[in-house]
């Protein structure tokens, strides 16, 4: 039987950092050199051959992207389906290169925020993001434009930062993104100073390297193993979680749906354990809720799920 909250420590997780995110610049790149020599409307007419590529010659993908879909759309996947994952995935790569850049013009972008978070946005106290490789996190930069002066800022692990950094410089563009890598002596410092200037600071929840401790929390009705580094990061800093989704409804519209899912404010130390724990289990319910909504906006093509059998349970375990 799984233990819903079993806590545990596992191997780097070679398989995402080395292919998918591998896949992701790759495609960027791309999208990058399709944009500046035929242009946008050329461009997403590319992205079938893309997605076209991807199902015949992306086996690993394929199989990740069937097991997923058949979960999340309750039968069976079919190649339809498999190959509208790989087109939505391809579409948000392609859209990616103008968000990077600030250019949201061609975009109908719908924000739907929660009273609390919208204030504080106003009131320029700063927000903790947690989001997922769901959507488009870069949508969230629209957000921030709305707002003369709200700086938004994006937490990552290091390698990635420099990538994308790399890229952006090709991109040739004006203004590059406030970047905090994880994992560094001076990441909690940097992220408080950001928020304190009202920074919106955006964490993803789904991938960890090396050994972070995780948690197995059953994801849409099998065990997966969860990082809990954003979630101790919030709860030492004292400060309200918002999840965060940009969902891709449809060629050129996004929906952001941004609300709290915890407050570790007033969390006694003695208490955190607990507050993370219930934090950790209403973000993988909020993660669930969007995939049911937009089932094809999942990022995760690779074996996302654990076998239990192979999961060494720490001493930690919390009940």
């Amino acid at each position: 039987m799984v233990r819903p909250f079993s806590t545990v420590q596992q191997s780097p997780d070679g398989e995402w950092f080395s292919s998918p995110e591998r896949g992701s610049r790759f495609m960027l790149h791309l999208m990058i050199w399709i944009s500046k020599k035929m242009g946008r409307t050329v461009g997403r007419m590319v992205l079938h051959l893309i997605a076209g590529y991807f199902l015949l010659f992306a086996p690993s993908a394929r199989v990740a992207s069937r097991g997923y879909l058949t979960r999340v759309l309750k039968r069976r996947a079919d190649v339809r389906d498999i190959y509208r994952h790989f087109l939505t995935f391809a579409t948000t790569i392609h859209d990616r290169v103008y968000l990077l850049c600030n250019e949201d013009s061609p975009f109908t972008i719908q924000s739907h925020l929660s009273k609390d978070v919208a204030q504080a946005i106003a009131d320029m106290r700063g927000a903790l993001l947690v989001g997922a490789h769901l959507g488009s996190f870069e949508v969230l930069r629209s957000v921030g434009l709305k707002y003369p002066g709200m700086p938004v800022v994006m937490v990552m692990y290091e390698d990635n930062a420099k990538k994308l950094n790399a890229t952006l410089a090709g991109m040739k563009t004006g203004e590059r993104p406030n970047i905090i890598p994880l994992g560094r002596w001076d990441t909690m410092l940097r992220v408080q100073e950001q928020l304190e200037m009202g920074a919106l600071v955006g964490f993803l929840g789904d991938r960890s390297v090396g050994t972070e401790k995780k948690r197995i929390i059953p994801f849409l009705g099998e065990p997966a193993a969860w990082p809990s580094g954003t979630f101790r990061i919030a709860a030492l800093l004292n400060r309200p979680l918002y999840f965060m989704a940009g969902l891709y409804t449809g060629p050129g519209h996004y929906e952001i749906f941004i609300n709290q899912i915890a407050d570790f404010s007033s969390v006694e130390k003695m208490d955190q354990d607990k507050a993370i724990q219930d934090a950790m289990l209403t973000y993988v319910n909020e993660v669930e809720n969007y995939c049911h909504v937009a089932p094809y906006n999942w990022f995760n093509f690779y074996d996302f799920w654990v076998k239990t059998s192979n999961i060494e349970v720490s001493e930690d375990y919390i009940k």
